[in-house]
């Protein structure tokens, strides 16, 4: 039987790594069928994933949306039931964040951060879990970060959103307790991506990859549907990098 997982964030960083691990994941793991539908706002990268996922047989698709946007929320979530019936996983990895002092913030700042962190992600967890609730099963995943609980002087508005990201997890396992829906809540340290643009080499060199952090979710995911991962806490062996 087919699980249909949707991943955003998908096109680069721990959101590629996690659908590659999926991925792979179906030449090791029995009756493991993934149906990967790959999200993210840039098509060319999801393009590129896609080719990669399906060299390990796994079937997938692709949708270029932002999840900063309701209508095409919807038209992800409705797309993927329609196609398939059901979501059996949803791995809220999509994520933004603009980093400056804090009487540097702009408005524009504030919301194209909230947009997404927030609004995008509460909005897509709330379609996903309607279809969870019905069927009492599946798995959430939210990528938040250490910033969910560890305030970082130059990410004010990114920890802002982060520690609202993890408010929603604690208010979902209320719910979700009742309908055998599993929650886990990823809070990665300093991970190598796009996100922080040119990285000196001893400062990447501390820094954690993208597949340490999705390694850690496949597996998750694979427990005993009687067990649920709540936290999982990934940082660099050195810790945080102060900001």
């Amino acid at each position: 039987m087919k699980k249909v997982i949707i991943i955003t964030g998908a096109g680069k960083g721990i959101g590629k790594a996690i659908a590659l691990d999926f991925a792979k994941a179906s030449t090791r793991q029995n009756n493991f069928d993934p149906q990967l539908m790959l999200v993210s706002r840039t098509a060319s990268d999801l393009e590129a994933v896609g080719i990669e996922c399906r060299s390990y047989g796994a079937t997938v698709d692709i949708m270029a949306i932002d999840i900063a946007e309701i209508t095409q929320i919807d038209k992800l979530v409705t797309a993927t039931v329609e196609r398939y019936g059901t979501i059996d996983c949803l791995i809220n990895n999509a994520g933004v964040g603009r980093f400056k002092p804090l009487t540097e913030i702009t408005e524009e700042d504030f919301d194209y951060t909230m947009s997404t962190n927030l609004k995008g992600t509460f909005f897509l967890t709330q379609k996903v879990f309607s279809v969870m609730e019905k069927k009492k099963s599946g798995h959430i995943f939210f990528i938040t970060s250490i910033a969910a609980k560890t305030a970082f002087k130059s990410s004010s508005i990114y920890c802002m959103s982060k520690f609202g990201q993890n408010g929603l997890v604690e208010t979902m396992r209320l719910y979700a307790k009742e309908c055998n829906v599993r929650i886990t809540n990823v809070m990665p340290g300093a991970v190598y991506t796009p996100m922080w643009g040119e990285v000196p080499d001893p400062m990447k060199s501390f820094m954690m990859m993208p597949e340490d952090i999705s390694s850690s979710i496949v597996n998750a995911y694979f427990l005993p549907q009687r067990t649920s991962v709540e936290e999982l806490v990934l940082r660099p062996v050195g810790g945080d990098i102060n900001e």
